[in-house]
């Protein structure tokens, strides 16, 4: 009987120092919880182990972000400006006491800001907008695996404020162009780019609108609107669709505050294409030009010629000597189709007109007293514009 208790004892003792080992080190094989510090019983769960990157994720962008991330970098610039000097050092009676120990020249100093871009080839070329690069003295490019590099300027456009610029650099991840001409509203984007210096951010939203214009941005405008938020340091970014392919190149957003608003807009990645490789073959833009003055139709202007609707552009100037001057165009023509594609408003004709090759003969079509006449024109070469014709638009198409 005596050793019977014996066993019993230690077998008790034995099970109690496990259970203490195994609470102590391993309490998630017990099938009870131990209290919380209130003595209440704490049940928590735990979500299993992904069996891969995307088996409890259905809905994720992250591959997307993943693959478009690396070609999108932060463009830095730097210039030098002039600081005028206080206006008491042009005060006689300030001189008088201070003499000419206190330089009345203008003094200088170095204003930076900063942008985004897209590395779009392997040889190092960079798309960002022309406004992030215009002016700058210098350029340094940062990439999201920390390298850093300075950058030159190959050409810009400033009137689709575009601009490429070139890094030396090995290894380049670049960004796969996608097909900006196939996105629809509704479509899923990812804006990718350095918002307020805060580093490589990815926003979500959808495409809102396609084709914007009118919106007194750029001369020449097809913007696709996003609700993805954009915000200053975005500009130059990129816009991808869930394959992390690029279909545009963040560029403005409308705001009363300066930060986003649910309104931004970005150049296609068609046009930007297109740009890109004229200014990369040439260092510029090369557009056609019939040097006239147009406006668009109003409902009351469309009654006033007996149109039956607003399609066309009014000619409301013809420069003289210009091309259209000399081919016999105008005022109060009404241009309705140029090589035989329709023109919608003017700025479908500024585009059409824009993509005629310089010093070939192309086909216009106008409306003149109500009668249908075509029109041969010399395409002349379309003149650059001023530094306040950047911003407001020129007169003369």
């Amino acid at each position: 009987m005596h050793k019977l208790w014996l066993i019993f004892a230690q077998t008790t003792t034995i099970v109690l120092a496990a259970l203490f080992v195994v609470s102590t080190l391993r309490p998630d094989l017990l099938p009870w919880k131990s209290p919380g510090p209130g003595g209440a019983m704490v049940t928590v769960r735990e979500a299993p182990l992904e069996a891969g990157p995307n088996a409890l994720r259905p809905n994720s962008f992250a591959d997307a972000a993943q693959r478009a991330m690396p070609s999108v970098v932060n463009v830095f610039t730097s210039k030098e400006v002039k600081v005028a000097p206080h206006p008491f050092m042009e005060d006689p009676f300030f001189r008088r006491f201070f003499g000419d120990r206190l330089e009345s020249s203008p003094q200088s100093r170095r204003a930076s800001s900063l942008g985004s871009g897209v590395i779009v080839s392997p040889e190092g070329y960079v798309l960002t907008n022309h406004h992030v690069i215009e002016a700058a003295d210098e350029i340094e490019i940062a990439l999201a695996d920390g390298r850093k590099a300075k950058a030159r300027v190959i050409g810009s456009d400033p009137e689709t404020d575009l601009a490429v610029v070139k890094v030396d650099m090995q290894g380049l991840p670049t960004m796969t162009f996608g097909h900006s001409e196939s996105a629809r509203v509704g479509d899923i984007v990812l804006a990718i780019g350095n918002p307020f210096g805060v580093g490589q951010t990815v926003t979500m939203g959808i495409i809102s609108a396609l084709g914007r214009t009118h919106l007194g941005i750029n001369t020449f405008e097809d913007f696709i609107q996003t609700d993805a938020a954009i915000n200053p340091g975005n500009s130059g970014g990129a816009l991808v669709d869930t394959s992390g392919n690029l279909i545009g190149i963040n560029t403005a957003i409308v705001s009363r505050t300066g930060g986003s608003l649910g309104i931004g807009f970005a150049i296609t990645a068609n046009v930007a294409k297109q740009i890109m490789e004229q200014i990369i073959q040439s260092g510029g833009v090369t557009r056609g030009w019939i040097g006239v003055e147009v406006q668009d139709l109003t409902p009351e202007l469309a009654e006033s010629f007996k149109r039956p609707n607003i399609n066309g552009a009014l000619i409301a100037g013809v420069l003289k000597g210009g091309p259209a001057d000399r081919a016999g165009v105008k005022p109060g023509d009404i241009l309705v189709a140029v090589d035989g594609k329709p023109v919608i408003d003017s700025s479908t004709m500024l585009n059409l007109i824009a993509a005629l090759s310089p010093g070939k003969t192309a086909a216009i079509t106008v409306i003149r007293n109500g009668a249908e006449k075509s029109i041969k024109i010399n395409v002349g070469k379309r003149p650059k514009p001023t530094a306040q014709e950047q911003y407001e638009g020129p007169d003369m198409e």
